[in-house]
């Protein structure tokens, strides 16, 4: 597969030819077991300070290419390089000095956090871990990060459960950023908030990553966020990377019916802008099954015997544009 040219970017992360698959139960009593091919040879670069947007619908194996970028998950086959070394296959004294710099927010922040232990001692917890620093000095560093989230200072004395969500989401967040990671993977970190708590944590997000310089790969189900964060999104369909571009000209210009489905999807104000836009019907294939050719190809109107026979590559259609549709040049 190719990959757009990154000369003038530097590049912090890359997956190649990343597949995982899961082995599921047997089709009968002796039968053999099944296979879920969940992610199918996803190839990505990650640029330095820039936010991914990783989209698409559930199922899609979206949180599984989070969890295999982080080195959490194996794969099955293909490379993840952060900082030009292959994670894949560091031993565990080399990995425990990396994993700082890698760092996740989780979707549900009460589930992330341990209700019996305060606040403080959460944050503080990758500190002592990783022996960041004297021990006395790392109260003082704690006390930083939380006002760097916006909390105040009384909040380190109490415990998960007594705070708001949007208060444990912020929590999450620092003890993420405490020892200054590299790379942020944010896994659906924001759809358990209300509306008005989830702009007030994507604008603390922003803030965070302008100060510290990270990068983020933003997972989401929701267009209406990711627009609003990352700079490039790339939207997934059953384990593959369908379409990858700049936010503007994907949201303005999408190549793949998948994509235009998705945007479509978003609500608007006026319901009569909805009459002559781009819908899907049906529900995806079933990861143990992967038909043929295309695999939205059941779901998408232009699909001919192409689409139902050939793989489409994922080709560069412009210098920031890429799209894996035989006809996208076509339907554009």
């Amino acid at each position: 597969m190719n990959i757009p040219s990154t000369e003038k970017h530097e590049i912090l992360l890359e997956t190649h030819d990343l597949v995982r698959h899961f082995v599921g139960p047997r089709t009968s009593l002796f039968g053999k077991r099944r296979v879920a091919h969940a992610v199918n040879g996803v190839s990505l670069q990650l640029r330095k300070g820039e936010t991914l947007g990783l989209v698409g619908e559930s199922g899609c194996a979206k949180s599984t290419l989070g969890l295999l970028i982080l080195n959490l998950l194996q794969p099955t086959s293909g490379t993840v390089t952060f900082l030009g070394k292959d994670v894949t296959n560091l031993d565990k004294k080399e990995w425990r000095r990396m994993r700082s710099e890698m760092q996740l927010v989780f979707q549900n922040p009460l589930g992330a956090l341990n209700p019996r232990l305060t606040i403080g001692s959460q944050i503080r917890e990758p500190l002592d871990i990783h022996d960041v620093g004297e021990p006395e000095s790392r109260h003082d560093k704690v006390l930083e990060m939380i006002e760097s989230v916006s909390l105040p200072e009384h909040l380190l004395e109490r415990y998960p459960h007594q705070l708001s969500g949007g208060q444990q989401q912020r929590v999450v967040i620092a003890r993420a950023l405490i020892n200054r990671p590299k790379l942020v993977v944010c896994d659906e970190s924001v759809s358990a908030l209300d509306v008005s708590v989830q702009a007030q944590v994507i604008n603390l997000l922003v803030d965070l990553q302008k100060k510290l310089g990270l990068t983020y790969l933003f997972i989401t189900h929701d267009l209406s966020i990711v627009r609003h964060i990352s700079s490039r999104i790339a939207v997934m369909y059953l384990g593959r990377i369908v379409e990858l571009a700049d936010s503007e000209d994907l949201l303005e210009n999408p190549m793949h019916p998948y994509t235009k489905a998705l945007i479509a999807a978003v609500p608007v104000p006026d319901p009569r802008a909805r009459k002559s836009r781009a819908t899907i019907s049906g529900e995806p294939p079933s990861p143990f099954n992967l038909p043929a050719g295309c695999a939205f190809n059941a779901r998408c109107p232009h699909a001919d015997e192409k689409c139902r026979t050939e793989l489409p590559e994922f080709r560069q259609t412009s210098e920031e544009h890429m799209v894996a549709c035989h006809h996208a040049e076509k339907l554009a």
